[in-house]
């Protein structure tokens, strides 16, 4: 019965033993078009994303001059989530806003 806790205790040990690892982290990003307004863009940062008003003028900025902007990172369900509710918001207000998610390096 004494070697039979023990191999239950070194088990448990080992267990204790192993990190606990993060999951994965994911981009979430605007893509610039020729029709959603600036407007639309900083209201969807600010709504979906919890930015204020000065962070989502700047990465409103960074996807209408550079082509793209990081919106939030996230885990994958959450990303994916935000993703779908920018799609959402996009179609019922008729622009063509596209959003994606990118895994972080």
């Amino acid at each position: 019965m004494a070697k039979e806790d023990s191999i239950v205790q070194e088990k448990l040990e080992t267990s204790d033993r192993e990190a606990v690892q993060e999951p994965p982290q994911y981009k979430v990003l605007l893509h610039n078009d020729d029709y959603t307004t600036m407007d639309f863009v900083v209201m969807v940062l600010q709504t979906v994303f919890h930015k204020n008003t000065e962070e989502a003028t700047q990465i409103m900025l960074n996807v209408h001059h550079q082509g793209i902007g990081i919106a939030g990172v996230y885990t994958r369900e959450i990303a994916e989530t935000k993703v779908e509710t920018v799609h959402q918001m996009a179609k019922q207000h008729q622009f063509p806003l596209r959003c994606s998610l990118e895994k972080e390096s």
